[in-house]
């Protein structure tokens, strides 16, 4: 019989982002993962843990924690040096799953199909296990619900783009709406910022949650350094912004 893996989305920390399908998922498991990722990012583990113990009424679920490799920044190609990483993921996976568990978990946060690597690693796994994936909340969602603002402009599209790609490429083209996640170098920098407006925020939907918002000409400084602040204090940080054209708006509840 082969084994059944679960990518179950948990939203972006807020055991409140939990859907019931979720709870259900975590609560059918013989086995959950909890990767590790060092002292300066142990919050993420104990998040997992604090999840676990508030929804997890099975007994017979058991929960193994494994550490998680890290990527060999050495390796100039860039796609060579993630696809080496996850080579390595899907190793300590492997060795952490338990003989005889057929059913296992991961809590992915925010969603397994969103710019997260949960799915291309699993397809590493021998023998290929059967797949579920359970959706999540994203930061996405959960940015746009803390601005209360809407997505995309009546009629118009977006992009969801990485900060790499904004460095490397400049403005998408075709849209006025761009939703930037990964981004380590507050690559909003790059960018001319006339007509630009900004809404970013920093682990939303967490207690820890920031936000801040408008034209992008005079609130780039304040969140470079709300920004740097709040990494030096936690010793992570996961944050997002949406950028569109046009003058600053406010909508009713913005910041």
């Amino acid at each position: 019989m082969n084994m059944k893996l679960t990518l179950i989305g948990i939203g972006t920390g807020n055991p409140e982002h939990l859907t019931l399908q979720a709870i259900r998922a975590i609560n059918a498991q013989d086995l959950i993962l909890i990767p590790r990722k060092g002292a300066g990012k142990s919050d993420l583990a104990g998040l997992r843990r604090a999840i676990c113990a508030e929804v997890l009424s099975n007994d017979a679920t058991r929960i193994v924690e494994f550490d998680l490799p890290v990527r060999d920044e050495a390796i100039a190609d860039y796609r060579e040096r993630v696809d080496r990483w996850h080579d390595a993921i899907a190793h300590q996976w492997q060795g952490a799953i338990t003989p005889g568990a057929r059913k296992v978990a991961l809590l992915v946060w925010g969603d397994a199909a969103l710019y997260d690597s949960t799915l291309r690693i699993a397809a590493r796994l021998d023998p290929t296990p059967e797949l579920e994936v359970i959706p999540g909340i994203t930061s996405l969602q959960a940015l746009t619900a803390a601005h209360a603002i809407p997505l995309n402009e009546i009629g118009a599209p977006f992009v969801v783009t990485t900060g790499r790609q904004l460095r490397d490429n400049g403005w998408p083209e075709g849209v006025d709406t761009a939703v930037v996640m990964l981004d380590g170098e507050c690559s909003f920098q790059s960018l001319p910022p006339e007509g630009l407006e900004i809404w970013w925020g920093a682990y939303v939907g967490m207690k820890e949650e920031i936000t801040r918002a408008g034209a992008l000409a005079e609130v780039a400084g304040e969140i470079i350094a709300k920004r740097a602040e709040a990494r030096a204090r936690h010793g992570w940080i996961m944050d997002i912004y949406l950028l569109r054209k046009g003058g600053w708006r406010r909508f009713p509840a913005g910041n």
